[in-house]
């Protein structure tokens, strides 16, 4: 499987890819639409190795060092490069009082609730 994932990597070159067909392993069903990759399927070959490496040594950027031969700062480097190719939520900070209006808009609690935890 490593081998069909590489040749995929190489043939799409960092294009954008879609698939169009997903057969189940070991069974007669398969799903046609339209489907796209998840953002690690997206990376060059070889940084979808560095971040598997990355995930095996537990995020140990010594042993990263020591199985690529490459220096502290070559690995930090590496990993922000490759960071910066994925887009992240933001967390964005709630207020007790904003979380309180947005229970009472989805139904989980009712006004009485919401007047009483707002008074506080």
């Amino acid at each position: 499987m490593a081998k069909e994932w590489q040749e995929l990597t190489k043939m799409t070159q960092g294009k954008a890819i879609t698939v169009e067909r997903v057969r189940l392993v070991d069974t007669d069903i398969a799903i046609e639409g339209s489907f796209t990759l998840p953002p690690l399927a997206n990376l060059s070959a070889e940084d979808q190795f560095f971040v598997m490496a990355f995930v095996r040594c537990r995020g140990s950027i010594k042993e990263m060092e020591e199985m690529f031969g490459i220096s502290y700062p070559t690995v930090k480097n590496r990993i922000n490069r490759i960071a910066g190719q994925f887009e992240f939520v933001e967390n964005v900070k709630v207020t007790p009082q904003e979380e309180v209006l947005s229970e009472l808009e989805r139904g989980e609690i009712n006004a009485a609730e919401a007047i009483r935890r707002l008074q506080k």
